[in-house]
């Protein structure tokens, strides 16, 4: 296991490498785009939300804007802070705001994102974590929805 997974939080991105990340996404979006299945929870003043990301898949996440807690199991490569690295295994990993990653999955991983809230929706919640909600998988994808009103 990469040392990064609990050792160092995710930094934000100097404007050159979300550069670069853009200039990935552009190119991606020539590709055909597969569908991925989102799990949100609203509970507790945290929001949660859990995406899937099957074998050899590439993506690009939209640029957040608020420090979240990353929850990673998986094997994948991400752009993180201007450097490619290696997760392998399973971390909770402090996330700042600013940043916008990349992935490319080795095998099936899991990438749960987490932060307090008090939005009541998925959409409040995710217009609260990024201003980039048009590009979401889960305005494309499947959701499965919780909100318990704790």
């Amino acid at each position: 296991m990469n040392t990064l997974l609990t050792a160092e939080a995710i930094p934000p991105m100097e404007e050159n490498h979300l550069r670069l990340v853009r200039q990935l996404e552009k190119h991606l979006s020539r590709e055909e785009q597969i569908r991925l299945d989102t799990h949100h929870t609203i509970h507790g003043g945290i929001y949660t939300r859990t995406i899937t990301m099957p074998e050899r898949t590439v993506m690009t996440g939209a640029l957040v804007k608020v420090n979240t807690t990353l929850v990673f199991a998986g094997v994948a490569t991400a752009y993180v802070g201007g450097r490619s690295v290696f997760f392998d295994g399973y971390g909770v990993i402090p996330a700042l705001a600013g940043r916008k990653q990349a992935f490319v999955a080795h095998s099936e991983t899991h990438i749960t994102m987490m932060f307090a809230t008090e939005a009541k929706s998925v959409r409040e919640a995710e217009e609260e974590f990024t201003d980039e909600t048009d590009m979401l998988v889960s305005r494309s994808g499947n959701n499965t929805v919780v909100i318990t009103g704790a």
